[in-house]
C-alpha cells in the first residue's frame, strides 16, 4: 500500500459519509477503529485531523479505497456552488466560504439538489428573457437594463447636454487658448473649483482608475490611463463640478425605478456630458462631414481615443445638423455585449450576444485594422458596417491590450457619405445574412448556430446529419 502523506488531513465531512453509509453509531464505529467515542466526534466535527494510522485502520475496517476517501466533494463543487450564490438572486446573503465549503463537504446531496434547482431555475429565466425579447417585450431589468433602456428611447441624443457641453468647451478655450484640452480643463478645476489632479502608479490606485477625494479635493488618475482616457476623466470631473445640478435633474426626471438605477443613470449622463465637451457637437459634426467620418481624423482633431469618436457619432440627431445616424456595439473576446447604442433603429437583442456570422468577432484576428462588411438583417434591411479592437481603458494584471471591439454601422443608403466605402459596390455589393442572438434567430440552416431558437421545436433526426449543430422545425404550435 502506498505510503500515506505526512500532512494534516481534515475529512471530517466524508467519514460522518462513510459512516451513515455503513449504518454505525459513532461508538460503533469508534470501538471498530479503537478510539473512542469524543475523539470520532472531534474528526467529524473537523476539530482533530485525521491521522495515518486512523486512515490505514479504516481502510482494513470496512475495506475502504483511501484514494476516493480523500476526493474533494461530491457532485456540488465548491466553485460550482460558489458561482450559484453569486447570483444576484441572493444578493444580500453573503454566504460565507467556510459554509459553501461545508455544505458541499457534509451535505453533498443537498447540495447537489441545490445546484441542479439553481440551474433549472437560471435556464428558465434565460428562456423566458429571450422568449421576452421575441415578443417585442420587455422583462424585470437590471438597473443596468434599464439605463440602457432608457438612452435608447431617447436616440442616445440629449440636446441639453449637448448645450451644455458646447457652452462649457468654448468657456474653457477662452480660459486658456492654444493649451491643450487635458491642461486647459484642469486649469478651470484649479482655478474655480479648487479641485487638483494627481496621477497615481498603478500599485497606488489598485482597481480604480479614477476616484475623487472630495475631502481633499483632489481627482486621481491611474498611470494606466491612456492620454485620451486621461482626457475624459479630467472632462468628467469638470461636468460634474459645473453642472451636478441640472445632471442630478436630469437624471430625477427619468422615473429610474430605485436609487441604484437613478445613480447609474447619472453616470452615464454625466459621460455624455464629458463627451459633448470634449467633442462639441457642432465642431465635431462639421468635422466628421468634410472628412467623411474618418474616425483616425477625429481623434487627432479632439484628442479622443478610436472608441470615444466611435460613440460619439451616435449621437449627432440635431434636427438642424443630423450627422449619419450610426449604432454602436462593444464586445470582448467572450462575445459578452457591454454597450449597445443606436441613433438608428438597428433590431438590437436585449439578451444574448451577435450573430456570429457579424465579422465584428474576427475583427480580433487583426487587431488595430478596420473590418468592413455588408451585412442583412431578417426584415430585409441593409447595413454597412465596420469593426475594430481596442484597448480596455486602463490595464491588469490580466489584460493583454485590444481584448475589446467596437462595432459600428448604419443603414446601407448613408455609406457613400463614409471614406471606408470607399471602392466598394453599393449598388451590388456582396451581402452576409445575419441574425439576432441565435436563441432568437429563425435562419436555417447555419453553421454557426449556438443555440436553438426558443419558439422552434428541435428536429431531432438520427437517420441524418445537418450542417447545423441545432436544426429545428416549422413554428411552434
Amino acid at each position: 500500500m502506498d505510503a500515506v502523506p505526512d500532512r494534516k488531513l481534515f475529512l471530517g465531512g466524508r467519514l460522518k459519509r462513510l459512516r451513515r453509509e455503513l449504518s454505525l453509531t459513532q461508538t460503533a464505529m469508534a470501538a471498530d477503529l479503537g478510539v473512542s467515542p469524543s475523539y470520532l466526534n472531534h474528526i467529524e466535527r473537523n476539530q482533530r485531523p485525521v491521522s495515518a494510522q486512523l486512515l490505514l485502520r479504516l481502510a482494513d475496517t470496512y475495506d475502504v479505497d483511501l484514494r476516493t476517501l480523500g476526493q474533494s466533494g461530491g457532485p456540488a463543487s465548491e466553485a460550482e456552488l460558489a458561482e450559484a450564490f453569486a447570483d444576484p438572486i441572493f444578493q444580500g446573503l453573503a454566504v460565507p466560504r467556510h459554509e459553501i465549503i461545508q455544505l458541499a463537504e457534509d451535505q453533498p446531496a443537498a447540495a447537489d439538489a441545490l445546484l441542479r434547482l439553481y440551474r433549472a431555475f437560471a435556464d428558465r429565466r434565460t428562456r423566458d428573457r429571450a422568449e421576452t425579447d421575441a415578443l417585442g417585450g420587455r422583462d424585470d431589468d437590471s438597473p443596468a437594463d434599464w439605463v440602457r433602456e432608457y438612452v435608447q428611447t431617447r436616440r442616445n441624443h440629449f440636446p441639453e447636454l449637448d448645450a451644455l457641453g458646447e457652452a462649457l468647451s468654448e468657456a474653457i478655450d477662452a480660459d486658456s487658448p492654444g493649451e491643450a484640452f487635458e491642461t486647459r480643463a484642469r486649469a478651470r478645476l484649479l482655478g474655480r473649483h479648487g479641485l487638483t489632479v494627481r496621477t497615481l502608479p498603478a500599485e497606488v490606485m489598485v482597481e480604480w482608475t479614477r476616484r475623487y477625494d472630495p475631502h481633499r479635493k483632489r481627482l486621481l488618475l491611474s498611470e494606466t490611463l491612456g492620454a485620451s482616457s486621461r482626457a475624459f476623466a479630467v472632462a468628467y470631473q469638470l461636468a460634474l463640478a459645473e453642472h451636478d445640478g441640472e445632471l442630478t435633474a436630469l437624471a430625477n426626471a427619468a422615473g429610474a425605478p430605485d436609487e441604484t438605477t437613478r445613480r447609474l443613470l447619472k453616470i452615464s449622463l454625466t459621460n455624455t456630458l464629458a463627451a459633448a465637451v470634449l467633442m462639441p457637437y457642432a465642431a465635431f459634426q462639421r468635422t466628421a462631414e468634410e472628412t467623411a467620418y474618418d474616425i483616425a481624423r477625429l481623434q487627432a482633431r479632439f484628442g479622443v481615443g478610436f472608441e470615444q469618436a466611435a460613440h460619439r457619432l451616435t449621437t449627432l440627431s440635431r434636427p438642424t445638423a443630423r450627422g449619419v445616424p450610426f449604432f454602436l456595439m462593444r464586445v470582448d473576446q467572450a462575445g459578452n455585449i457591454s454597450k449597445r447604442f443606436a441613433s438608428s433603429a438597428f433590431p438590437f437583442s436585449r439578451f444574448g450576444g451577435a450573430c456570429p456570422r457579424w465579422r465584428l468577432h474576427s475583427a480580433f484576428r487583426t487587431p488595430g485594422r478596420i473590418v468592413t462588411q455588408i451585412i442583412e438583417t431578417p426584415d430585409g434591411s441593409r447595413w454597412f458596417t465596420l469593426a475594430r479592437t481596442v484597448d480596455r481603458q486602463g490595464h491588469d494584471a490580466f489584460t493583454e491590450g485590444q481584448d475589446l471591439a467596437i462595432g459600428l454601422g448604419c443603414e446601407l443608403k448613408h455609406a457613400h457619405r463614409l471614406t471606408y466605402a470607399r471602392g466598394i459596390d453599393l449598388a451590388a455589393p456582396d451581402v452576409t445574412p445575419i441574425g439576432p442572438a441565435c436563441r432568437l434567430c429563425h435562419r436555417h440552416p447555419c453553421a454557426e448556430r449556438a443555440a436553438p431558437p426558443v419558439d422552434r421545436p428541435l428536429a431531432v433526426d438520427d437517420w441524418a446529419k445537418s450542417i447545423s449543430p441545432w436544426p429545428f422545425a416549422g413554428p411552434a404550435d
